[in-house]
């Protein structure tokens, strides 16, 4: 019960690593605001975890969204002790060259923008108190692959801005820090890949030397120990949850 009597926010919360991340916090006593697009999986999830918790759709590249979220949480909660910025999406493997504005833009908003708009939202009632900021960003942002090109790129720029907002916030008590996943049992999966078959996760898993994905188990444990108190020292720092992917 490392997280009781915290309350946490968890973008993108109702699959994936999302979930994952959700159910931990949930596990260690802290009350959770599932955060997803999908507003009935987020219900769902948040009936499935109990302990006060709820569900709420948004958008959280939408300014508008974003701010109607921040008035749920703030009636039903207060300000948050722990946000974890996890909502991402990806483009389908392609040349740089050849990916759609239309693409490149929206894994721009949700993937980097979410989070301004997020830190907009909330970290003036966290300055106040304290807390702890994860973003979710990848191993695409430390070691790229060809073909995931923007994708790589948004993800670069996240460990960045938890650099930058960790050293900024830092005074006011708020840690942030973000975990880098390799490809995990998520509904981005085929994605990264390009096509889910039997030949394409040999290739891919031949990458990563403990020889197996990311869970959303793995993702839950670590952000679990970083939104805690035993990371109290801890803060600007990319996490590598990658079964040595980046070596």
């Amino acid at each position: 019960m490392r997280l009781a009597g915290k309350t946490a926010i968890v973008t993108g919360g109702a699959s994936g690593f999302g979930a994952g991340i959700a159910r931990k916090l949930a596990a260690e006593g802290a009350r959770v605001v599932v955060v997803d697009i999908n507003g009935d999986g987020a219900a769902d999830l948040a009936a499935e975890l109990g302990g006060g918790a709820f569900g709420k759709a948004c958008d959280v590249a939408d300014g508008d969204s974003v701010a109607r979220l921040a008035e749920a949480v703030a009636a039903q909660m207060g300000a948050p002790d722990i946000i974890v910025n996890n909502a991402g999406i990806t483009h389908m493997p392609a040349p740089l060259e050849d990916v759609s504005e239309a693409d490149f833009d929206r894994v721009f908003a949700v993937n980097c923008k979410s989070v301004y708009l997020m830190a907009r939202a909330f970290v003036t009632g966290m300055k106040a108190r304290g807390g702890a900021i994860l973003n979710v960003a990848s191993t695409a942002g430390i070691s790229p692959r060809p073909n995931l090109n923007w994708y790589n790129a948004s993800k670069g720029w996240m460990v960045t801005a938890t650099k930058t907002m960790a050293v900024e916030l830092a005074p006011s008590g708020v840690r942030v820090n973000a975990i880098c996943p390799v490809a995990g049992e998520t509904p981005l999966l085929a994605s990264f890949m390009g096509e889910d078959t039997p030949e394409m996760r040999a290739k891919f898993l031949s990458t990563i030397p403990l020889g197996r994905f990311s869970t959303p188990e793995d993702m839950g444990n670590a952000a679990a120990f970083l939104c805690s108190d035993e990371a109290g020292m801890i803060t600007g720092v990319a996490m590598e949850v990658d079964g040595g992917r980046c070596i």
